[in-house]
């Protein structure tokens, strides 16, 4: 649909207002909160993160279509729930203890968002108690840690271990990230993945849980 096309190609833009304006348009239009939703602002976004990743779109040009795609999601959160459509997956992600960073967290929940992923952001200097204890609660099959500090580092392994100790590591994929994590530093805390950006870590999600990683073709919108 040509409603559909424009609302990915203005939140490809990072058109925030545009982006609003077209998916209220289309809901008003009667197109399904679901098709807005998978052909328009998913669409959208998948492209952005093909494009972060390849390192044809830049840290900036990210944020403003993460912010159009929360301009959109606003829109159609409340609608998506009282239709019944589920999320791909849950992920509990947070930046571990004695770090404060938010900014690559923040780009990661945006991105793992825009492809269908329920979040539950628990924010930064967060504490391994705290992963168990929302990992209880949520049952989430999947928890994204960040660290963006040397001296957070070592919690990344402290929750791991405290996950570990909780009993519940054979429920959950533990995803690492952050400015100085490295894939070797993933292995050796017994991760299950790492991602070096926002837009690999949602092909590493979805690889880790077992979900279609296709995206579509930058072409297809632009």
């Amino acid at each position: 649909m040509d409603e559909l096309w424009e609302i990915a190609a203005s939140l490809i833009q990072g058109e925030a207002a545009r982006v609003k304006d077209l998916t209220q348009a289309a809901l008003d239009n009667g197109i399904a909160v679901d098709k807005v939703l998978n052909e328009g602002l998913l669409a959208g976004m998948a492209v952005v993160g093909e494009q972060f990743r390849k390192e044809e779109m830049f840290l900036p040009e990210v944020l403003f279509s993460a912010r159009a795609m929360k301009a959109g999601m606003d829109l159609v959160e409340q609608l998506l729930a009282d239709s019944g459509v589920k999320p791909i997956g849950r992920i509990v992600i947070g930046t571990v203890k004695s770090d404060a960073h938010d900014i690559g967290k923040n780009l990661v929940s945006v991105m793992l968002k825009g492809a269908g992923f329920e979040v539950i952001d628990l924010g930064t200097d967060v504490s391994p108690e705290k992963f168990v204890d929302e990992i209880k609660e949520k049952e989430p099959p999947l928890v994204g840690l960040s660290a963006m500090l040397g001296t957070s580092i070592p919690y990344l392994k402290t929750t791991i271990n405290a996950i570990d100790v909780a009993g519940l590591r054979g429920q959950v994929k533990v995803l690492i990230g952050g400015a100085i994590v490295t894939q070797s530093h993933a292995d050796s805390i017994g991760a299950d993945g790492y991602a070096p950006d926002a837009g690999s870590a949602v092909g590493k999600a979805k690889e880790l849980l077992g979900i279609n990683s296709s995206l579509p073709s930058s072409g297809d919108l632009l």
